[in-house]
């Protein structure tokens, strides 16, 4: 069976049923934006009999669609209560701007050419919609709140007829009949044919222009296709994504504000304030999507309820109750603020770092769902083997719902231990030869052995060449720490060292601005006696402080970068292997799920 049917009512009818409240709007639409350039072409094309495309509505009324309600602007307020029978979910502008011209009665709002807001009336020039010889959009007219025709500026437009049309009257000399005019055009008519003395050939031509552009308004048919009320909220949701192109995306997170918003809760407003307080506690959140909030709900509302599959699709996210969101909001808040904390254990201190914003979904569900017992040691060891297998093998790029819930369930019985490995450590790998092809910023696994070459081993701390303060959460922001080359690039270049091998992840490393500035473009030899001269600093402590890099003292003094190169990757793949707890596939080797 089908769900949507598709209609052709007149337009005249479509207005009507806008300005009497039965057609309306759900809240997630964005507010009236048409200019008046886009009006003039609209009412031009109607009254040539063009189409307009085809408005997409819902029927409204059934239960699982809630959505708080408003009239499209201009209607009357009187009818902002009024219960709708028909959701515009697409072609708001449209019905907007042709409600305003056609049937309000009122000016037009809308935009002049500076973007500001602007009053408008809407004129057809009658022997200028009679011939061919003039383009139908040169003769429809806008003017001024006070009705006359000028610039932005406040020039007259000299190409007009007439300077104004202050009264009905210059409206009947100059031949210029008002938009709003043409569903009720017989008072008007005569009236005209009155002020010219009923003067036969204005009697023609009033017969021409109601029969050329008057009737083509009053038989327009709109063609509508309706959704019935039984189409489910992701279906919605999906239908307005793939058709309202041109207007603001509506994701689950829209529909479920406007769907809350019938019972008088802001979700938007709740969620704001939740997101304020997380990014200036933790700037690793900054980047949080709301979705993101709502998947990691959905997830904790599924696993709390044995009667249904843990998941948090979009159909899912939609299911959720206002019930839901109020009794795990709280939880789930608390899930991120966790989930950065952790992230910070593991020197990731901000968005710009952090490898997937997707796996912030399951961390800060697991999180939230162990509570205390996520805090302990043993728990954060098996959650920090399970997050870099999921970052270094890679695991988070593609389609990910279903993931989601397998970290869910799995991680968290894992941590109880009731479980064995969760799925995606038992599927995540990390091969020697990709560690060369990391090179860019954005990548995940880039991003995750710049935090890891940061971690402490031992009781070595990884410092700043300069200062040799450990790099911490503060000294991170304090010192601008970032990832630079260690054999800068324009040394590299005038040594023809491919910028494959130069810019991999293998030569870089964290380092604060100040130090990356005094490295410049000089050899390691020259730069690091340097920075040992301003920041006396023994030669000693350099090198453990390279060490702590995972850099060969002997081989960067020396300028050696191939033996530098290859010290340094094996050094790194054995940090990899130790935050996986997996053996690296070296080349020659079959892909193996073994742990070491």
């Amino acid at each position: 069976m089908s769900t949507f049917d598709v209609k052709q009512p007149f337009l005249q009818d479509m207005l009507k049923n806008v300005g009497n409240g039965r057609i309306q709007l759900p809240d997630f639409q964005r507010e009236w934006v048409w200019d008046d350039y886009h009006i003039r072409s609209i009412i031009a094309s109607v009254s040539q009999s063009f189409p307009i495309g085809v408005v997409l509505a819902l029927e409204a009324g059934d239960i699982d669609i809630r959505f708080k309600t408003r009239p499209l602007e201009g209607v009357d307020t009187q009818y902002t209560n009024k219960k709708p029978e028909t959701l515009i979910l697409d072609g708001q502008q449209r019905l907007t701007a042709l409600f305003q011209a056609l049937m309000s009665g009122r000016p037009v709002s809308t935009r002049n050419t500076r973007g500001n807001e602007a009053l408008r009336h809407y004129y057809l020039d009658m022997e200028a919609c009679i011939t061919d010889e003039i383009e139908r959009e040169e003769a429809v007219l806008s003017c001024g709140e006070d009705r006359r025709f000028q610039t932005a500026h406040g020039k007259i437009i000299d190409l007009y007829p007439v300077d104004s049309l202050f009264s009905t009257q210059t409206e009947y000399t100059n031949n210029m009949f008002p938009v709003d005019k043409v569903f009720d055009s017989a008072a008007w008519r005569r009236e005209y044919s009155k002020h010219w003395n009923h003067d036969s050939d204005r009697i023609e031509l009033f017969d021409k222009f109601e029969n050329d552009i008057i009737d083509r308004f009053k038989q327009y048919n709109v063609p509508v296709i309706q959704l019935n009320n039984e189409t489910p909220k992701e279906a919605v949701c999906l239908v307005f994504e793939k058709v309202n192109t041109r207007g603001v995306t509506l994701t689950v997170f829209e529909l479920l504000t406007a769907s809350f918003a019938v019972d008088n809760f802001d979700l938007r407003a709740d969620w704001n304030t939740r997101f304020e307080r997380m990014k200036v506690k933790f700037p690793v959140l900054e980047e949080l999507e709301s979705t993101n909030f709502l998947r990691t709900l959905t997830l904790l509302t599924t696993n709390a309820n044995p009667d249904v599959t843990i998941s948090c699709t979009r159909r899912d996210i939609l299911r959720l109750t206002l019930k839901d969101y109020k009794k795990w909001a709280d939880h789930v808040e608390d899930g991120f603020s966790k989930a950065a904390r952790f992230l910070h254990r593991q020197k990731i201190f901000n968005a710009r770092d952090l490898p997937y914003q997707t796996q912030l979904v399951p961390l800060a569900s697991i999180l939230a769902n162990l509570g205390d017992l996520g805090e302990t040691k043993k728990a954060q060891q098996k959650i920090s083997r399970w997050y870099w297998c999921g970052v270094l093998g890679e695991m988070y790029g593609a389609a990910t719902d279903t993931r989601f819930a397998n970290d869910l369930s799995e991680v968290t019985s894992w941590v109880k231990e009731t479980a064995k490995e969760p799925r995606t450590i038992q599927e995540a790998n990390f091969q020697e030869n990709r560690l060369p092809e990391l090179r860019t910023r954005n990548g995940a696994a880039y991003k995750g052995i710049h935090a890891l070459i940061m971690h402490d081993r031992k009781t070595i701390k990884c410092s700043d060449f300069r200062t040799q303060i450990p790099i911490d959460e503060k000294i991170y922001f304090d010192d601008n720490i970032d990832i630079h080359h260690i054999f800068p690039k324009a040394w590299c270049e005038k040594q023809s060292i491919e910028p494959d091998e130069y810019n991999s992840i293998i030569n870089k490393t964290a380092l604060s601005a100040t130090t990356n500035r005094s490295i410049g473009g000089n050899a390691p030899s020259e730069y690091l006696l340097r920075i040992q001269e301003e920041a006396d600093v023994t030669s000693d402590d350099m090198d453990k402080i390279l060490d702590a890099h995972l850099i060969c003292p002997n081989k960067l003094r020396n300028d050696d970068f191939l033996g530098f190169f290859e010290a340094r990757k094996e050094e790194l793949l054995n940090v990899i292997e130790k935050a996986m707890n997996k053996k690296v596939i070296r080349e020659g080797e079959d892909t193996p799920n073994t742990s070491t």
